[in-house]
């Protein structure tokens, strides 16, 4: 089952200039999972232990995005984890 994008709801601001690099690296590498979280939970994946490596990349190929690292796939489970 195809997973639509979704359309942004909100205006996009510009991130805050000043902070370090890693700042952002982690700000976007959140965004990304839980951009792909959401997509899982949509397609009926509902607990961490459905969502391997593999699913949670072939997720993110289906919206579109980037494939994702080991440790974003690892940060998807985390979300999905603690959101019961």
């Amino acid at each position: 089952m195809p997973v639509p994008a979704a359309a942004p709801s909100v205006m996009k601001r510009p991130l805050p200039s000043g902070r370090p690099r890693e700042w952002y690296v982690t700000h976007n590498r959140r965004l990304k999972a839980m951009r792909l979280a959401i997509a899982l939970l949509d397609s009926g994946v509902y607990v961490p232990n459905q969502a391997r490596n593999e699913t949670i990349r072939s997720t993110a190929e289906r919206i579109g995005i980037h494939p994702p690292s080991d440790t974003t796939c690892h940060m998807v489970r985390a979300l999905m984890r603690y959101s019961r």
